[in-house]
């Protein structure tokens, strides 16, 4: 169920996921020791901050496959940039 919430989260954008998912829940607390690297990451790049936070595992860290949920992160993060800067064109 948890799954599903988050993909309705995601869907409606990643900036608005990841302030419910700082709100709700510890796992940005988890993730990151202080306040100012996710909220550059809630700024900034958003899709990685979120694949980042539920990628994380308290003992291991970022592991495997979790490193390519944060490469996909980084991959949309990426292509929304260029795709608003192409559109301004």
């Amino acid at each position: 169920m948890g799954c599903c919430i988050f993909a309705a989260m995601a869907a409606i954008g990643p900036r608005v996921a990841l302030a419910i998912t700082w709100l709700f829940t510890n796992l940005v607390d988890r993730a990151f020791t202080g306040v100012l690297l996710p909220l550059l990451g809630l700024v900034f790049l958003p899709w990685t901050t979120l694949g980042y936070v539920f990628a994380y595992a308290p003992v291991a860290g970022v592991r495997g496959i979790g490193w390519l949920v944060v490469l996909i992160g980084l991959l949309m993060d990426l292509s929304s940039y260029g795709g608003g800067a192409k559109a301004r064109r």
